[in-house]
């Protein structure tokens, strides 16, 4: 999982079985919350 991912696939991936694609997928929602949140 060398490339990066986008929204949709990061909620599909924390369906896996796998930890750290789980983590990662985890911090790529975390992120993007974060962005949205974020006042411009």
């Amino acid at each position: 999982m060398a490339k990066e991912m986008d929204l949709s696939s990061a909620y599909r991936y924390l369906k896996s079985p796998n930890i750290k694609t789980r983590k990662t997928a985890l911090k790529v929602i975390k992120d993007s919350k974060k962005k949205k949140n974020k006042p411009v």
